[in-house]
């Protein structure tokens, strides 16, 4: 049953992306509060659900460390892998496959914390986290599918791409329970990196993003909004 919600948890991405066939424009308003919505669940599945059950696990130092060593991995990415902006960049010259790599790539500690969650004794973080991802894959699949159209990437060949990057996404789970179930000991790592990468991407990409266009107010909203939705939803689920 853990493949089959990993699996439901990662292909979200292409769920979401599926609107975009039918939607020729978006205003950036809306694209900002969907980022900052992402933003906010995210954040409430990193400091909510994974830090907890991380100390829980082990102690401060496991924490921290496992929090430092995701940072510094996604900040390695972000350094070696030329970045382009999801909202900003128009150039139509842009080399998508590099954007698909990176977008696939940001995807990893995704899919290693749905993975490390069900790895772990307890029996409620699996579900917790894999519902906290799979929401916030839902407008991250969207967008990286308007991002396509905007280049021109229309139909099958568009929805195939977001596939390509929820496959990264999944692989990495499967990896992430494999890992936490042959090196027990690794679990809260595992658990502390995914909330360090997480939290990084937040801060690094969508925030900024969602507050590129002027829309500081209504993307704050949205991120308050997402951040309680997710804190709500976790508690029912417990």
């Amino acid at each position: 049953m853990d493949v089959v919600h990993i699996f439901i948890t990662t292909f979200c991405t292409t769920f979401g992306a599926v609107p975009v066939l039918f939607i020729r424009r978006l205003s950036h308003k809306g694209k900002d509060g969907l980022l900052a919505l992402a933003a906010g669940i995210m954040v409430a599945a990193s400091t909510y659900g994974l830090i907890p059950s991380a100390l829980k696990l082990s102690n401060l130092f496991t924490l921290v460390a496992g929090i430092l060593i995701g940072t510094f991995v996604l900040l390695i990415l972000e350094i070696m892998i030329p970045h382009h902006d999801l909202e900003h960049h128009n150039d139509t010259n842009t080399n998508i496959s590099l954007f698909i790599i990176a977008m696939a790539l940001h995807n990893l500690p995704e899919g290693m914390s749905v993975g490390m969650s069900y790895a772990s004794q307890y029996v409620n973080l699996g579900p917790v986290v894999s519902f906290a991802i799979g929401l916030q894959n839902f407008p991250e699949g969207f967008l990286i599918g308007l991002y396509l159209i905007i280049q021109n990437i229309r139909g099958w060949k568009m929805l195939g791409l977001v596939t390509f990057t929820a496959l990264v996404e999944f692989s990495a789970g499967l990896a992430g329970v494999f890992f936490g179930q042959a090196f027990s000991g690794l679990v809260p790592y595992g658990l502390a990196f995914s909330a360090g990468a997480m939290l990084f991407i937040v801060y690094k990409e969508l925030i900024p993003e969602s507050h590129g266009d002027g829309n500081e107010r209504i993307s704050t909203l949205a991120f308050i909004m997402g951040f309680i939705v997710m804190i709500i939803l976790t508690e029912q689920l417990r």
